[in-house]
């Protein structure tokens, strides 16, 4: 059960969201991020409108990408149930799945500037993971 757990945890770490400016809104969120922008070609591929993660993404980095109300990593998918905005900052509760379980997992992040923000752990502070988006 510890090892679901954290594999449950490992997913979320990899995800974060972004908002384009200083007040994030849920559809500010859209789009492909990941840990280190110069790797984006590396991490995810376009075909036609959609966008996937490319084959061997996780060796080049971390990532996930937003749709709508829907989270995808490379080991999950998340469908967000609610977002509460708090100033530059969004929390959201999102129900997750992989191959072997389901969990519904706290997600905050917080806007630093245009197409960057701060995966924050309210449980750990002063620990912030910063994701960037992709042009896609």
């Amino acid at each position: 059960m510890t090892t679901i757990r954290f594999s449950a945890f490992s997913l979320l770490v990899s995800l974060g969201c972004a908002s384009p400016d200083a007040s994030a809104e849920a559809a500010d969120l859209a789009g492909a991020w990941t840990t280190d922008a110069s790797v984006c070609s590396k991490v995810f591929v376009k075909s036609g409108a959609s966008v996937s993660f490319a084959k061997d993404a996780e060796l080049s980095g971390s990532g996930f990408i937003i749709e709508g109300s829907q989270i995808r990593g490379p080991s999950a998918t998340c469908r967000i149930k609610a977002t509460k905005e708090d100033g530059d900052s969004t929390h959201m509760i999102a129900a997750c799945a992989t191959d072997i379980m389901l969990s519904d997992v706290q997600l905050s992040v917080r806007s630093i500037k245009a197409n960057e923000i701060l995966r924050m752990f309210p449980n750990m502070p002063g620990m912030e993971i910063p994701y960037y988006r992709c042009p896609m």
